[in-house]
């Protein structure tokens, strides 16, 4: 009977040490972890806007420029779409710092101009975090699926009545 309560305290010190999977190999969110996606401006009437979402449900949307809703403004969002949400932009994200794809930089040739950009930012309740900059005039066919994936992610979030219609 010893025996097994040794064992079974052994196994629950044990399990204190396994990591929980956040996604593949990503860290896992907890309620003071965020991520905040923010467009940038390109030649033309491209939506400009800020959205900060947190894994509690809790989301706060900055129109700022060719969005239906000007300023901010509060939503809720499910944790399955804050989940898809991170998934999307998990497989992007650094390990550390920040990652820039911007004209003049190597990993952005050739660069056309007057395109729109995407600055994230994931934020960890500890007080680091990691960015990825993307220009979406960077042209290399080996940006192509990263451009799209990023763009896309927005999408899994409930904010396209605030966005509007995209030009």
């Amino acid at each position: 009977m010893r025996r097994l309560l040794i064992m079974g305290l052994g196994t629950l010190a044990l399990a204190g040490c396994v990591k929980p999977s956040g996604g593949p190999g990503g860290p896992v969110p907890i309620e003071g972890d965020s991520i905040r996606y923010e467009t940038g401006a390109c030649f033309g009437r491209c939506p400009i806007y800020a959205v900060t979402v947190r894994p509690d449900g809790t989301g706060m949307f900055e129109g700022k420029r060719f969005t239906a809703v000007t300023g901010e403004k509060a939503f809720r969002l499910s944790r399955a779409q804050y989940d898809a949400f991170a998934a999307k932009l998990a497989p992007y994200r650094p390990a550390s710092g920040q990652v820039r794809y911007a004209p003049g930089e190597k990993n952005c040739e050739p660069a056309a101009t007057d395109m729109p950009s995407v600055d994230i930012t994931w934020t960890r309740a500890i007080g680091d975090s990691q960015g990825l900059y993307f220009y979406y005039g960077c042209r290399a066919e080996k940006n192509r699926a990263l451009g799209q994936a990023l763009g896309d992610a927005v999408e899994a979030l409930p904010i396209q009545a605030l966005i509007g219609e995209r030009p």
